[in-house]
């Protein structure tokens, strides 16, 4: 029993690991996506990434460090030539693990591994960016901000026009005060009459006296 176990083997030697690893990189690398069993996907993952990382920067001595591990000029072509301009704006996760159905026979776990970049119909689903946050009612203040220039500069226009037309106003709104004043003199004039009533003299206050005497 192997407590601890951090590293699958595999079931094969160290040489014969590397050259599957190997072989199975320069696969994915010329057909961007293969079908395996879940357990070498997850070896290959760790193999193959630190390649594509090292393509993007595109030098002999990187070229010469990626062929000791793939063996195989084409892939290294196309990894420098191709993968390498595709991926070069995502800083890691160059592959996909999509598991599938259990391989008849030994009922292995078994899944496709594929490069991320490449899966046209994933992309195509994927979601746009989200746009840069704003502070909690920004949007209110500017809409404010703006509703309040707008009122001032009615507020000026509507000064401005006052200050052309003051004389002719000044002329009307005096012409109205003195027809309104008119009229409620008029008005006031006969019910202050009536209800004025002339004081008796003396003289009848005294025959008053007499005759209830």
């Amino acid at each position: 029993m192997r407590h601890g176990k951090k590293f699958n083997h595999l079931s094969r030697t160290a040489p014969h690991r590397r050259a599957m690893l190997s072989n199975m990189a320069s696969s994915l690398i010329q057909h961007k996506r293969i079908t395996t069993t879940v357990a070498k996907a997850k070896a290959l993952r760790k193999y193959v990434e630190p390649l594509i990382t090292k393509s993007k920067d595109d030098t002999t001595h990187s070229r010469r460090v990626v062929f000791s591990y793939l063996q195989d000029k084409d892939s290294v072509t196309t990894l420098f030539n191709e993968i390498a301009e595709k991926v070069a704006a995502r800083p890691g996760g160059y592959t996909r693990i999509i598991k599938t159905n259990n391989r008849l026979g030994d009922n292995a776990d078994m899944c496709i591994i594929e490069l991320v970049d490449y899966n046209e119909l994933l992309l195509a689903d994927a979601k746009p960016e989200k746009k840069a946050t704003r502070r909690r009612g920004g949007k209110k203040k500017t809409e404010d901000k703006a509703v309040e220039a707008a009122t001032t500069e009615s507020v000026v226009e509507d000064a401005v026009v006052v200050e052309e037309a003051t004389p002719e106003v000044e002329e009307v709104v005096e012409a109205a005060v003195e027809e309104t004043t008119e009229a409620v003199t008029e008005e006031e004039a006969p019910a202050a009459a009536a209800d004025e009533v002339p004081e008796a003299s003396a003289d009848d206050k005294d025959e008053e006296k007499k005759d209830g005497e």
